[in-house]
Protein backbone atom coordinates (compact mmCIF):
# COMPACT_ATOMS: atom_id res chain seq x y z
CA UNK A 1 0.00 0.00 0.00
CA UNK A 2 1.62 3.25 -1.03
CA UNK A 3 1.00 6.36 1.48
CA UNK A 4 1.40 9.94 -0.66
CA UNK A 5 2.33 11.48 2.26
CA UNK A 6 4.95 8.97 4.20
CA UNK A 7 6.67 8.47 0.30
CA UNK A 8 7.20 12.16 0.13
CA UNK A 9 8.14 12.35 3.49
CA UNK A 10 11.11 9.95 2.91
CA UNK A 11 12.19 11.13 -0.23
CA UNK A 12 12.54 14.02 1.38
CA UNK A 13 15.02 12.44 3.91
CA UNK A 14 17.11 11.27 1.54
CA UNK A 15 18.20 14.25 -0.53
CA UNK A 16 20.44 15.51 2.47
CA UNK A 17 21.69 11.58 2.71
CA UNK A 18 22.59 11.62 -1.06
CA UNK A 19 24.37 15.11 -0.94
CA UNK A 20 26.24 14.24 2.48
CA UNK A 21 27.11 11.31 0.58
CA UNK A 22 28.27 13.07 -2.22
CA UNK A 23 30.51 15.37 -0.58
CA UNK A 24 32.13 12.90 1.67
CA UNK A 25 33.06 11.00 -1.60
CA UNK A 26 34.37 14.03 -3.36
CA UNK A 27 35.78 15.10 -0.33
CA UNK A 28 37.75 11.20 0.08
CA UNK A 29 38.73 11.92 -3.38
CA UNK A 30 40.37 14.85 -2.62
CA UNK A 31 42.34 13.27 -0.20
CA UNK A 32 43.51 10.24 -1.61
CA UNK A 33 46.66 10.60 -3.30
CA UNK A 34 49.18 8.35 -4.86
CA UNK A 35 53.09 8.97 -6.04
CA UNK A 36 55.17 7.05 -8.04
CA UNK A 37 58.44 5.65 -7.17
CA UNK A 38 60.17 7.72 -8.85
CA UNK A 39 58.46 10.28 -7.32
CA UNK A 40 58.05 12.31 -3.92
CA UNK A 41 55.05 14.67 -2.64
CA UNK A 42 56.05 18.06 -0.50
CA UNK A 43 53.23 18.45 1.39
CA UNK A 44 52.69 22.18 2.82
CA UNK A 45 49.57 21.98 5.97
CA UNK A 46 48.06 25.99 5.81
CA UNK A 47 51.80 26.55 4.28
CA UNK A 48 53.39 24.80 6.63
CA UNK A 49 55.99 22.35 5.68
CA UNK A 50 55.18 19.00 7.84
CA UNK A 51 56.84 16.50 5.35
CA UNK A 52 57.62 14.74 2.45
CA UNK A 53 55.33 11.37 1.58
CA UNK A 54 55.13 8.29 -0.81
CA UNK A 55 56.06 6.41 -2.88
CA UNK A 56 52.37 4.84 -2.75
CA UNK A 57 48.93 6.07 -1.26
CA UNK A 58 48.71 8.26 1.45
CA UNK A 59 46.05 10.95 2.80
CA UNK A 60 45.90 14.61 2.83
CA UNK A 61 43.07 17.25 4.39
CA UNK A 62 41.36 18.42 1.48
CA UNK A 63 41.52 22.91 1.12
CA UNK A 64 43.78 22.79 4.58
CA UNK A 65 47.28 20.42 2.85
CA UNK A 66 48.77 20.94 -0.86
CA UNK A 67 51.05 19.34 -2.06
CA UNK A 68 54.49 19.73 -4.54
CA UNK A 69 55.76 16.56 -6.33
CA UNK A 70 59.23 16.34 -7.18
CA UNK A 71 60.66 14.03 -9.90
CA UNK A 72 63.78 12.12 -8.45
CA UNK A 73 64.99 10.77 -11.85
CA UNK A 74 67.93 11.89 -13.42
CA UNK A 75 66.89 14.89 -15.81
CA UNK A 76 68.95 15.64 -19.07
CA UNK A 77 69.50 19.03 -19.75
CA UNK A 78 71.01 20.24 -23.10
CA UNK A 79 73.13 23.41 -22.73
CA UNK A 80 72.83 25.74 -25.86
CA UNK A 81 75.48 26.94 -27.57
CA UNK A 82 77.66 29.91 -25.62
CA UNK A 83 79.97 32.01 -27.80
CA UNK A 84 82.76 32.65 -25.27
CA UNK A 85 86.49 33.52 -25.48
CA UNK A 86 89.40 31.41 -24.24
CA UNK A 87 92.41 32.12 -22.00
CA UNK A 88 94.72 32.39 -25.30
CA UNK A 89 91.99 34.75 -26.48
CA UNK A 90 90.39 32.95 -29.52
CA UNK A 91 86.77 33.34 -29.69
CA UNK A 92 84.96 29.56 -29.63
CA UNK A 93 81.58 28.21 -29.57
CA UNK A 94 80.73 25.75 -26.89
CA UNK A 95 77.53 23.69 -25.69
CA UNK A 96 77.38 20.83 -23.41
CA UNK A 97 75.00 18.54 -21.62
CA UNK A 98 74.63 18.51 -17.64
CA UNK A 99 72.97 15.57 -16.15
CA UNK A 100 71.30 16.11 -12.69
CA UNK A 101 68.77 14.56 -9.96
CA UNK A 102 67.02 16.03 -6.69
CA UNK A 103 68.31 13.81 -3.48
CA UNK A 104 66.32 16.08 -1.08
CA UNK A 105 62.97 17.20 -2.26
CA UNK A 106 62.17 19.08 0.59
CA UNK A 107 65.29 21.68 -0.77
CA UNK A 108 64.19 21.61 -4.31
CA UNK A 109 61.23 23.19 -3.27
CA UNK A 110 61.55 25.03 -0.21
CA UNK A 111 65.09 26.94 -1.01
CA UNK A 112 64.63 27.56 -4.88
CA UNK A 113 61.73 28.55 -6.62
CA UNK A 114 62.35 26.75 -9.78
CA UNK A 115 65.19 24.27 -9.46
CA UNK A 116 65.32 23.54 -13.54
CA UNK A 117 65.38 26.69 -14.38
CA UNK A 118 68.38 27.27 -11.82
CA UNK A 119 70.65 24.82 -13.04
CA UNK A 120 70.23 25.23 -17.08
CA UNK A 121 71.47 29.25 -16.07
CA UNK A 122 74.01 28.08 -13.71
CA UNK A 123 75.21 25.52 -16.02
CA UNK A 124 75.89 28.13 -19.09
CA UNK A 125 77.44 30.64 -16.77
CA UNK A 126 79.72 28.34 -15.17
CA UNK A 127 80.32 27.02 -18.31
CA UNK A 128 81.33 30.28 -19.89
CA UNK A 129 83.51 30.93 -17.00
CA UNK A 130 85.51 27.75 -16.99
CA UNK A 131 85.86 27.97 -21.21
CA UNK A 132 87.47 31.37 -20.04
CA UNK A 133 89.91 30.15 -17.74
CA UNK A 134 92.04 27.58 -20.48
CA UNK A 135 93.74 27.69 -23.22
CA UNK A 136 92.32 26.10 -26.87
CA UNK A 137 94.73 23.49 -26.75
CA UNK A 138 93.87 22.29 -23.48
CA UNK A 139 90.04 22.45 -24.72
CA UNK A 140 90.56 20.45 -27.30
CA UNK A 141 92.99 18.05 -25.99
CA UNK A 142 91.50 17.96 -21.86
CA UNK A 143 87.84 17.27 -22.08
CA UNK A 144 87.64 14.80 -19.72
CA UNK A 145 89.51 17.27 -16.87
CA UNK A 146 87.62 20.18 -17.81
CA UNK A 147 84.09 18.02 -18.05
CA UNK A 148 85.31 17.02 -14.35
CA UNK A 149 85.84 20.40 -12.75
CA UNK A 150 82.23 21.77 -14.32
CA UNK A 151 80.27 19.01 -12.58
CA UNK A 152 82.69 19.67 -9.45
CA UNK A 153 81.65 23.34 -9.35
CA UNK A 154 78.03 22.79 -10.56
CA UNK A 155 77.96 19.81 -7.72
CA UNK A 156 79.22 22.06 -5.32
CA UNK A 157 76.89 25.01 -5.88
CA UNK A 158 73.39 23.33 -6.00
CA UNK A 159 74.26 21.05 -3.24
CA UNK A 160 72.48 23.46 -0.83
CA UNK A 161 69.04 23.29 -3.08
CA UNK A 162 69.12 19.10 -2.49
CA UNK A 163 70.30 18.81 -6.46
CA UNK A 164 73.15 16.04 -7.22
CA UNK A 165 74.70 16.37 -10.88
CA UNK A 166 76.44 13.48 -11.92
CA UNK A 167 78.12 14.80 -14.71
CA UNK A 168 78.74 17.00 -17.34
CA UNK A 169 79.52 16.78 -20.82
CA UNK A 170 81.11 18.85 -23.71
CA UNK A 171 79.52 18.07 -26.91
CA UNK A 172 81.01 20.38 -29.60
CA UNK A 173 83.69 23.17 -29.77
CA UNK A 174 83.31 25.39 -32.73
CA UNK A 175 86.07 27.18 -34.27
CA UNK A 176 86.41 29.78 -36.44
CA UNK A 177 87.26 29.04 -40.10
CA UNK A 178 90.45 31.25 -39.94
CA UNK A 179 91.37 29.59 -37.10
CA UNK A 180 90.59 25.87 -38.68
CA UNK A 181 92.34 27.10 -41.68
CA UNK A 182 95.42 27.48 -39.41
CA UNK A 183 95.60 24.54 -37.53
CA UNK A 184 95.29 22.68 -40.75
CA UNK A 185 98.43 24.14 -41.58
CA UNK A 186 100.13 23.65 -38.23
CA UNK A 187 99.34 19.96 -38.88
CA UNK A 188 100.51 19.46 -42.65
CA UNK A 189 103.49 21.40 -41.15
CA UNK A 190 104.13 19.21 -38.72
CA UNK A 191 103.38 16.10 -40.51
CA UNK A 192 106.21 17.31 -43.26
CA UNK A 193 108.91 17.71 -40.05
CA UNK A 194 108.18 14.21 -38.95
CA UNK A 195 108.88 12.67 -42.23
CA UNK A 196 111.65 14.90 -42.58
CA UNK A 197 112.95 13.79 -39.11
CA UNK A 198 112.36 9.59 -39.92
CA UNK A 199 114.31 10.13 -43.47
CA UNK A 200 117.27 11.62 -41.75
CA UNK A 201 117.15 9.05 -38.98
CA UNK A 202 117.40 6.21 -41.55
CA UNK A 203 119.68 7.99 -43.44
CA UNK A 204 122.03 8.20 -40.07
CA UNK A 205 121.24 4.78 -39.46
CA UNK A 206 121.87 3.45 -42.92
CA UNK A 207 125.61 5.58 -42.65
CA UNK A 208 126.28 4.05 -39.25
CA UNK A 209 126.06 0.50 -40.54
CA UNK A 210 127.35 1.04 -43.70
CA UNK A 211 130.57 3.09 -42.28
CA UNK A 212 130.49 -0.45 -40.12
CA UNK A 213 130.66 -2.76 -42.62
CA UNK A 214 133.02 -0.71 -44.40
CA UNK A 215 135.45 -1.45 -41.28
CA UNK A 216 134.65 -5.21 -41.66
CA UNK A 217 135.65 -5.51 -45.36
CA UNK A 218 138.88 -3.97 -44.69
CA UNK A 219 140.03 -6.01 -42.22
CA UNK A 220 138.71 -9.01 -44.34
CA UNK A 221 139.61 -8.28 -48.14
CA UNK A 222 138.06 -11.82 -48.87
CA UNK A 223 134.72 -10.75 -48.04
CA UNK A 224 134.35 -7.97 -49.93
CA UNK A 225 135.34 -9.68 -53.09
CA UNK A 226 132.40 -12.19 -52.01
CA UNK A 227 130.27 -9.21 -52.06
CA UNK A 228 131.85 -7.93 -55.64
CA UNK A 229 130.92 -11.64 -57.01
CA UNK A 230 127.39 -12.03 -55.54
CA UNK A 231 126.65 -8.27 -56.89
CA UNK A 232 128.02 -9.27 -60.29
CA UNK A 233 125.81 -12.45 -60.21
CA UNK A 234 122.28 -10.50 -58.95
CA UNK A 235 123.08 -7.58 -61.71
CA UNK A 236 123.67 -10.42 -64.54
CA UNK A 237 120.21 -12.00 -64.57
CA UNK A 238 119.14 -9.34 -66.70
CA UNK A 239 119.06 -10.78 -70.15
CA UNK A 240 121.18 -9.26 -73.28
CA UNK A 241 123.38 -7.36 -70.63
CA UNK A 242 126.85 -6.58 -70.50
CA UNK A 243 128.88 -5.88 -67.71
CA UNK A 244 132.74 -4.32 -67.40
CA UNK A 245 134.50 -5.61 -64.24
CA UNK A 246 138.19 -4.47 -63.51
CA UNK A 247 141.04 -6.21 -64.58
CA UNK A 248 141.81 -8.36 -61.02
CA UNK A 249 138.93 -10.41 -62.46
CA UNK A 250 140.42 -13.94 -63.40
CA UNK A 251 139.29 -16.77 -65.14
CA UNK A 252 138.20 -19.01 -62.20
CA UNK A 253 136.11 -16.06 -61.26
CA UNK A 254 134.19 -16.22 -64.68
CA UNK A 255 134.43 -19.83 -64.87
CA UNK A 256 132.18 -19.28 -60.67
CA UNK A 257 129.76 -17.17 -62.59
CA UNK A 258 128.64 -19.00 -65.60
CA UNK A 259 128.02 -22.04 -62.91
CA UNK A 260 125.61 -19.99 -61.20
CA UNK A 261 123.15 -19.69 -64.32
CA UNK A 262 124.05 -16.41 -65.67
CA UNK A 263 122.44 -15.33 -68.82
CA UNK A 264 124.52 -12.19 -69.47
CA UNK A 265 127.56 -11.87 -70.84
CA UNK A 266 130.50 -10.74 -68.90
CA UNK A 267 133.44 -9.39 -70.91
CA UNK A 268 136.40 -8.18 -68.79
CA UNK A 269 138.33 -4.82 -70.08
CA UNK A 270 141.43 -4.34 -69.76
CA UNK A 271 142.82 -0.75 -69.02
Amino acid sequence: MIIPGVNVLLGQALIPVGVALLIVLILLSMSIKIVREYERAVIFRLGRLIGVKGPGLFLIIPFVDALVKVDLRIVTVDIPEQRTITKDNVTVGVDAVVYYKVFDPEKAVVRIENYHYAVVMLAQTTLRDVIGQVELDDLLTKREEINKKLQEILDQLTDPWGIKVTAVTIKEVKLPESMLRAMAKQAEAERWRRARIIEAEGERQAAKIMAEAAEFYEKHPAALRLRELQTLIEVAKEKNLVVVTPLRMGAEDMIGLMAQGMQGRILEQRE
